[in-house]
């Protein structure tokens, strides 16, 4: 699996929307991504982890 690039475009209580390069939207908790995480914040999805880049 190759690591997918995401943007937070919007917060919405305990849940985050993503986006990647293609324009699909993702919807995950925000209990699973980085401390920090915030609306614009860049991540990396490898290894069935998240980082901010």
């Amino acid at each position: 699996m190759e690591p997918k690039n995401y943007t937070v475009t919007k917060i919405e209580g305990e849940y985050a929307y993503l986006t990647d390069e293609n324009e699909n939207e993702l919807f995950i908790a925000l209990a699973l991504l980085p401390f920090g995480t915030d609306v614009g914040t860049r991540l990396r999805f490898e290894n069935f982890t998240y980082t901010i880049i």
